[in-house]
């Protein structure tokens, strides 16, 4: 099974998406599973994770209600106020619906680069991972010896790195000897797992599978093919390219794999992190 494991819907009207300015104007439409479904069957795509645009509980809701109206999504990586103390409420009812895979904070956001080693936010993690949900790390490379805190603070929380960390490779720049050593030594937690997503958006103009090959190289190094997961981050994709071309060009980044290997960043990996095979999750 071919999994995309980590896009985006929304509709606009619903109000919460804080970071829709002019600078995504052309993305700042209503976004909804039946535009997703062309690019879908053009890639053979089985599967889907919904990943949660806005900070919001509200938005979560409204993923899941998508997800249990259409089969093609397997699971939602929603949000939840991990400071606040109504969050482990907030999980537990959540996590009684088995399409509810994990939280994802805006980390990237968030001026604090520590704010997820706050005690309230550790603790409501625990709770997360008590409950069989994985956490989403919306990150820069800034972030990445605190996601290595919150990896030794709570071992049980399965976290993804998403969009290989947004390593600075804008214009063909080296993603840097700093992103290359923290990456690895996440890797060195067997509870971390890595998304190539976004890259196409990180690299701007011109990016090829020649160019963003050094990253996937490493990633695919230092984790595995086993703890990498692909994703099309679409539609934020749309900002730099379409959905068939990064397709196709991850495909190529992949080509020295075996089948096997393959198979693991295009599906298996996602399914067993996400459990998209469990009982109710369509």
């Amino acid at each position: 099974m071919v999994v995309d494991a980590h896009q985006h819907f929304w509709k606009i009207a619903r109000g919460d998406y804080f970071w829709m300015d002019d600078s995504v104007a052309t993305i700042r439409r209503d976004i909804l599973p039946e535009d997703l479904m062309p690019h879908a069957k053009a890639c053979g795509i089985e599967a889907t994770i919904a990943v949660q645009a806005a900070p919001t509980v509200a938005e979560t809701d409204f993923l899941l209600e998508l997800a249990e109206e259409n089969s093609l999504i397997r699971g939602v990586v929603g949000w939840v106020d991990l400071e606040s103390g109504l969050a482990a409420k907030d999980l537990k009812r959540l996590s009684a619906n088995p399409l509810f895979k994990g939280v994802r904070p805006m980390l990237q956001d968030i001026a604090a680069t520590d704010w997820v080693l706050q005690a309230s936010v550790l603790s409501n993690l625990s709770i997360a991972a008590d409950l069989g949900l994985s956490f989403d790390a919306l990150v820069q490379p800034r972030h990445l010896q605190a996601i290595d805190g919150l990896a030794r603070a709570v071992p049980d929380l399965k976290i993804v790195i998403d969009h290989c960390a947004k390593p600075v490779i804008s214009g063909g720049a080296d993603a840097g000897d700093a992103w290359r050593c923290d990456m690895a030594h996440l890797a060195s937690h067997e509870q971390i797992h890595c998304k190539v997503s976004g890259l196409a958006n990180e690299y701007g103009t011109g990016w090829a599978a020649k160019t963003l090959q050094p990253v996937v190289d490493h990633v695919v190094t230092e984790f595995g093919a086993d703890r990498i997961m692909w994703g099309s981050d679409w539609p934020v994709l749309e900002l730099e390219g379409s959905y068939t071309d990064w397709f196709g060009c991850a495909q190529s980044m992949m080509q020295q794999l075996s089948d096997q290997e393959r198979n693991a960043v295009f599906g298996e990996t996602a399914s067993r992190f996400y459990r998209i095979n469990d009982p109710g999750s369509h």
